[in-house]
């Protein structure tokens, strides 16, 4: 089923994000975390991409896995990093093969150790270029739905947030189906982005992404990577629990749940967790959101 097909529904739209792990054991742990989750009746979940392309197998054998042995509908990321046109082809070629019927489509980052992307040969510099390229290809044109990436605060290569947002647009003209938004802790850019987003005209859902704060260190870096701003409780709740995860743990499902239920009041579509592979914070806070509902 196709994720706008979800987004049509009365109830909020609730998906969960996954990444491929490095090691056979920590793959073992995120089948664990995703039949776990099943149980919440998720829309769909999402499967992310590695840097230069070196989870690209993993991620198709994983979506795999997850649609048809565990029985969740899945995304399957899709970047421009390391990729020719010819291969795009042939991963759209085996995602309709594995009956995979939905894609977010990603530039991707820089790999590590470099500051500025760096477009392969005969490959995609931008994200509307590959979301172009899908939709005007005479064989996937209409195979897939196609969701892309949106920054409440800006992108951090783009200081312009006007810019940036034009340039979402145009990833939208190009024929993405649904916006799903970085994270962030400040409802009130994500409210402002909706209707900054709406006054140029871009009409599809806007999903805002949610990723509970768990751990200080890894939020402040995921933070630094998105241009995320931490607000100031967020800040004093890293530093006055420092090591102390259970109580940063449940701090942090705390200011999650506050976030979801405004975001919900507000008129957000749904809401996307990043999980990290973890169960434990999503299943409180969906507890807490009162959104159980049966398969």
């Amino acid at each position: 089923m196709k994720i706008s097909e979800y987004y049509q529904a009365k109830e909020p739209t609730i998906s969960f994000e996954f990444f491929p792990p490095k090691t056979p054991e920590g793959e073992t742990k995120l089948f664990q975390t995703v039949a776990d989750l099943k149980s919440l009746s998720p829309s769909f979940v999402s499967v992310t991409y590695g840097a230069m392309g070196n989870t690209q197998t993993n991620t198709l054998r994983i979506v795999e896995e997850i649609k048809h042995t565990i029985g969740l509908e899945v995304a399957a990321h899709l970047t421009c990093v390391a990729h020719s046109r010819g291969e795009i082809e042939r991963i759209l070629g085996t995602l309709q093969e594995k009956q995979i019927e939905n894609i977010v489509a990603l530039r991707g980052d820089p790999p590590q150790g470099e500051t500025q992307f760096k477009a392969p040969a005969d490959g995609f510099h931008y994200a509307s270029e590959l979301v172009r390229f899908i939709r005007r290809h005479p064989k996937f044109g209409k195979a897939f739905d196609l969701s892309v990436a949106g920054y409440p605060e800006g992108h951090p290569e783009c200081k312009d947030k006007q810019k940036d947002l034009e340039y979402l647009k145009r990833k939208v003209d190009e024929g993405a189906d649904g916006v799903v938004t970085q994270l962030f802790f400040n409802n009130d850019r994500y409210f402002d982005f909706v209707a900054r987003a709406r006054k140029i005209g871009i009409k599809v859902p806007i999903v805002p992404g949610i990723m509970p704060v768990t751990h200080g260190p890894q939020i402040e870096k995921f933070s630094r990577m998105c241009g995320a701003e931490i607000p100031q409780e967020i800040h004093d709740a890293i530093v006055r629990f420092g090591e102390d995860q259970i109580s940063i743990s449940k701090f942090g499902i705390e200011y999650a749940t506050r976030q979801c239920q405004e975001l919900l009041r507000g008129g957000a579509p749904g809401l996307h967790f990043y999980t990290l592979n973890q169960s434990l914070a999503t299943r409180q806070i969906y507890t807490n959101l009162h959104l159980e509902r049966k398969s």
